[in-house]
Formats: structure tokens, sequence, C-alpha cells
């Protein structure tokens, strides 16, 4: 190995290496493989974390709202990171759907009403005002 350094974005390593057979110089790169956690369900079942479900889930919410598909990326980002430093090998599909609605209040605050009344099972117009006057009250602020 000749030289090693963090690239740009800080994620991967870059090597300079040379081949001890033929002395060819060459780069490679490397990342740490990390594994994010499995999700507990209500019901109590455990799966894998499917990033194009969550990717699916915040995109039927943000359907016709005018959110930049690179925006979404970066909060879909986001959520990778807090369930990465959780460093936790289970989470709760609860906590996941926190982090969804906190990443979808920042994006766009229709689709975060929108997501929020699927999610938390909204039963009438009251649980829709609730949620809005909630909203409303923190522009406010």
């Amino acid at each position: 190995m000749t030289d090693s350094r963090l690239s740009s974005d800080g994620c991967q390593v870059r090597r300079r290496r040379e081949c001890a057979a033929c002395k060819e110089r060459f780069t490679t790169y490397e990342s740490a493989e990390l594994m994010l956690p499995r999700l507990i369900k209500n019901d109590g079942s455990r799966v894998p974390f499917e990033e194009q479900k969550l990717r699916a889930g915040m995109l039927r919410a943000l359907e016709k709202r005018p959110v930049e598909i690179e925006r979404v990326e970066m909060a879909i980002n986001r959520i990778r990171q807090r369930l990465l430093g959780l460093a936790e090998r289970e989470v709760t599909t609860r906590q996941l759907g926190e982090f969804v609605m906190e990443e979808l209040e920042r994006l766009d605050r229709v689709a975060y009403v929108r997501f929020a009344s699927v999610y938390r099972s909204f039963q009438d117009v009251s649980e829709f005002k609730d949620v809005v006057d909630q909203l409303e009250q923190e522009s406010a602020e």
C-alpha cells in the first residue's frame, strides 16, 4: 500500500496501491458495509429494512407536491443515518414512522398531514384538525 486518505465526502477511504508482481499502481475505494437494523412491526414480526418501501411511502405522501426529488433523497439519507446512528439491531416501525414524519414536516406540511393521517389511522375529521392546528401553532411561534 502506498497512500491512504478519506474521499471528499468522508464516507470512503481512497487507497493508492502498487502491484507486487508488476509494480503497476492503481486506486481502490473502500467503504464500511453497515447493516441497517431490522424493523419490529406492530404485530411483533420482524422484517428487514427496505429503502424502496420507505421511498415509496414518502413519494406517495408527496404526490403532486412541489418538492424536488433531490430533497426527498436527502431526507431518506438522513433517515438512514439516524437508523445507523442508533446502533441498534432492531428498531420499531413506530420509531421509523416518527423519523419519516419529521422529515416530511420539513419537506412539505401537506405531505406530512397525508402521511400522519395514514400512519396514525385518523378516524375522523377532528384528528385532522388537531394536526393542522398544531402545525399552525408551530408556524406562529
